[in-house]
């Protein structure tokens, strides 16, 4: 009897064109993967886009001096026009611009905080008083606390590869100006995840055709839940 196989590949920022890594990481494997299957008479759905929203696009825009969405709009076309020169076969390449990602997005979200499973708390994030507006961390550079590169960004050190908290950052400055930010506290929703403990760990119990190891580590991580978007570690 033939599977049913969904394939969802990365979806990459549409701030810079398609490179090597990629390519080569996730979008080919992802390719031949789905079309094995489809060799072998399986139903296979392999799906991804264009991630239109996100810090990287509007730095860059914001670099350039143009819109996000003109930025988003030009990558995006160029991403479609690689893929179809090397041939890549998906069934869908969508972004995350459109009308029915966002009515989608705004039902999933209401449907969650009205069953009770969002909640706000307050946090501390950098805020450029010269823009007058709060930072992300791709909008803060600093020196790296972990090994002392002065260009790390607010999220990761690309010298010692160090996932990092903006606010971890030594001498933080606003990529837009240069200038030091100060600390405000701002409201944000976050899933209460752990809640949907059970839930999870009951859809991976007849999981068996997962790979051992990689049906081990996500128990593992559904396990070491908590409230908030990442694992207890």
């Amino acid at each position: 009897m033939a599977d049913y196989i969904h394939v969802s590949v990365a979806w990459p920022y549409a701030n810079g064109d398609l490179h090597a890594g990629h390519l080569a990481g996730a979008y080919l494997p992802a390719d031949i993967f789905a079309r094995y299957h489809r060799l072998r008479g399986n139903h296979v759905l392999m799906v991804s886009g264009s991630d239109a929203h996100g810090t990287p696009i509007s730095v860059e825009a914001d670099k350039r001096g143009i819109t996000a969405q003109a930025l988003f709009t030009h990558y995006h076309e160029r991403f479609l026009e690689t893929q179809r020169q090397l041939g890549v076969s998906y069934d869908l390449f969508t972004h995350t611009d459109t009308e029915n990602h966002h009515r989608i997005a705004r039902d999933i979200f209401t449907l969650l905080n009205e069953r009770g499973y969002l909640y706000r708390e307050t946090q501390q994030q950098f805020y450029s008083e010269s823009e007058g507006r709060f930072l992300p961390d791709r909008y803060v550079e600093g020196t790296c606390p972990v090994c002392g590169f002065e260009n790390a960004r607010g999220d990761q050190c690309d010298n010692c590869g160090s996932l990092l908290n903006a606010l971890d950052l030594i001498h933080p400055r606003s990529k837009l100006d240069g200038t030091p930010p100060v600390i405000r506290e701002t409201e944000h929703y976050f899933l209460e995840l752990g809640r949907l403990v059970p839930q999870l760990q009951t859809y991976l119990q007849d999981k068996q055709h997962w790979r051992e190891a990689v049906l081990n580590e996500t128990l593992k991580n559904v396990a070491d839940l908590r409230g908030d978007p990442s694992p207890r570690h």
